[in-house]
């Protein structure tokens, strides 16, 4: 089939940027959608012009780092699905496809569609963690842990870190992917010595990026490529108010 890409250029932080129009032939259905923009820079080298810059790494929707918007939506139109795994089948022939990076201030353009995503990695690192001594790997049943609260952390931790629910979020906030974080660690044992002060640090280097505030919209759940869901952000509500109130 044939395509219409409108991808945003931008060639570093200071550029204005703009969209670029490049037309596509033959593209398979069974191409994934970063493998078709594989043959569209293939196509810009051997031309001598510049390819487009995105991120990826493992192209199996585990990472994350495939991060881009397609049709105004997040990672693209097929539900639940990362960009690397978003396939051209869900397109048809003659469609324009509009691709543009991750929009908010916490997310400085780098070069075209790859953005700084560094202020989620500061957010883990102000309280995702835990004190737990290391060592030799502890009994399975050592520490009882209910059936309920590990299913709801491991559906927590499935968050991969990837930015769409704040590219979707019409605030750029990052409540879901907060309270995927303080979740995650605050539903099991190991996690409790750390609980209140985890939240407490987490949310406020949240604020210190400059990211927007919570309005229930929804859009965060809906954009997710792993489902997460908007319960823990009430999760997160109560833990912060729990800790203001003893801290």
């Amino acid at each position: 089939m044939k395509l219409t890409l409108k991808v945003w250029r931008q060639k570093n932080a200071q550029d204005k940027g703009r969209f670029a129009t490049y037309e596509v032939p033959n593209v398979s259905v069974h191409m994934s959608f970063l493998e078709m923009l594989d043959v569209v820079n293939e196509g810009l080298i051997a031309k001598g012009e510049e390819p487009i810059a995105f991120d990826h790494d493992c192209r199996e929707g585990i990472c994350g780092t495939c991060s881009m918007v397609i049709n105004g939506i997040p990672h693209g139109p097929q539900s639940k699905t990362t960009s690397c795994q978003c396939h051209m089948r869900n397109f048809k022939d003659g469609d324009v496809i509009t691709i543009e990076p991750w929009r908010t201030r916490a997310f400085p353009v780098i070069k075209d569609v790859v953005v700084d995503r560094s202020s989620l990695d500061r957010i883990i690192a102000a309280g995702g963690f835990i004190s737990s001594g290391t060592g030799s790997a502890p009994d399975g049943n050592a520490v009882p842990v209910p059936k309920e609260s590990s299913d709801r952390a491991m559906d927590a931790a499935a968050c991969i870190g990837c930015g769409a629910c704040i590219a979707a979020c019409p605030n750029a906030s990052a409540m879901l992917f907060v309270a995927a974080k303080v979740a995650h660690l605050g539903l099991l044992p190991q996690g409790q010595p750390e609980r209140q002060r985890r939240v407490r640090n987490m949310v406020a280097q949240m604020d210190a990026e400059g990211f927007g505030a919570c309005s229930n919209h929804g859009e965060c759940e809906a954009a997710c490529p792993k489902g997460i869901d908007l319960s823990f952000i009430a999760r997160l509500n109560r833990d912060l108010i729990g800790a203001t109130i003893v801290g």
